[in-house]
C-alpha cells in the first residue's frame, strides 16, 4: 500500500516538467553565485573552517541538489488545506496511517526531484568546480541513506509544522518562523562547522544540521568511517524522535478536531 503511495508521489511530481527545469535552472544560477563567493573566500583566508575549495565547493553544490528534495520552504499544502476545511475527518477514517500515507507519498515526490533536478546540479558542480567525493562504494550507498533520512526528516518537521493548524487558525506565522530558524540551522547559508561553538551547540541541539549538514559531510567525505556512522545514527535518532512527535500531536489534534455538516 505504501509504495503505491510512493510511486503516485513521484507520478504526480512528474507532471510539473517546467517547474523542475525552472528549479534546475535557479539551482545553477545561485550554486554559481555561492560557489563563487566560497571559493573566493578559501583562497584569501587559506584555512576557512577547515575547508579547501574542492570541499567548500562540494558543501555549496550538494545543497542546491538537496534543496528541492529536502523542501524547506513549507509543509504540504494538501494536508494544511484539509486540517484548515476539516477535510482530515476523511483522512482518519481511511485504512492508511495519516502520517506514514503522507511520508510515502513525500519520499516518491523527493525522488522524483531529486533525479532531474539534483543529479544534475551536482554533475554541473563536479565538472566545473571539482567536488570532493567519496572514493568508495560503501560511502556512496551510506551518504544515500543519509539522503533518504534527510528527506524524511524534513517531512516528519514540515508534518508538526502543518498539525500546529488544529490550534491556530493560520500557520503562515509559524511556517516563516520554521523557513528562516531551520535553514540557517541546516547549515544553508554558511556550514555548521563554521559556526561559533556556542552556535554549533545550539545547532546541534536541533534536527535541523540533520536536513542539510549531515548528508553534505557524509556524501561530500568529509566524515568517514565510524564518525560517519554516527552522523546517520544522529539523523536517526531525530526521525524517530520528530515522528513519535508528529504521532502525539496527531493523536491531540483528532481529539480536537470538529466537524459539522454534511
Amino acid at each position: 500500500m505504501y509504495w503505491t503511495l510512493v510511486r503516485a508521489g513521484f507520478k504526480r511530481q512528474a507532471q510539473y516538467k517546467l517547474a523542475m527545469f525552472a528549479g534546475l535552472f535557479t539551482n545553477c544560477i545561485f550554486g554559481f553565485v555561492r560557489a563563487a563567493v566560497m571559493v573566493a573566500a578559501v583562497r584569501s583566508a587559506g584555512d576557512f573552517g577547515g575547508y579547501d575549495e574542492a570541499t567548500i565547493a562540494a558543501y555549496v553544490w550538494l545543497s542546491q541538489a538537496l534543496l528541492g528534495a529536502t523542501q524547506f520552504m513549507g509543509p504540504p499544502i494538501d494536508l494544511v488545506e484539509r486540517i484548515k476545511t476539516g477535510d482530515v475527518a476523511i483522512d482518519f477514517l481511511r485504512p492508511v496511517d495519516v502520517q506514514l500515507g503522507y511520508l510515502a507519498a513525500d519520499m516518491g515526490r523527493a525522488a522524483c526531484t531529486f533525479i532531474p533536478r539534483g543529479v544534475p546540479s551536482i554533475v554541473i558542480g563536479a565538472t566545473l568546480f571539482g567536488l570532493s567525493m567519496p572514493d568508495s562504494l560503501p560511502a556512496y550507498l551510506l551518504g544515500l541513506l543519509s539522503v533518504v533520512l534527510a528527506v524524511a526528516l524534513s517531512f516528519l518537521c514540515l508534518f508538526a509544522v502543518a498539525l500546529c493548524g488544529f490550534w491556530v487558525v493560520e500557520i503562515r506565522g509559524i511556517r516563516m518562523l520554521y523557513q528562516i530558524v531551520g535553514t540557517f540551522l541546516a547549515g544553508l547559508f554558511v556550514p555548521v562547522h563554521m559556526f561559533p561553538e556556542w552556535l554549533r551547540v545550539v545547532a546541534h541541539a536541533t534536527p535541523f544540521p540533520s536536513i542539510l549538514q549531515s548528508p553534505i559531510d557524509t556524501l561530500s567525505g568529509r566524515v568517514v568511517g565510524m564518525e560517519a556512522l554516527s552522523v546517520v545514527a544522529g539523523q536517526a535518532f531525530w526521525v524517530l524522535a520528530i515522528g513519535l512527535l508528529g504521532r502525539v500531536l496527531l493523536r491531540a489534534g483528532q481529539r480536537r478536531l470538529e466537524v459539522q455538516g454534511g
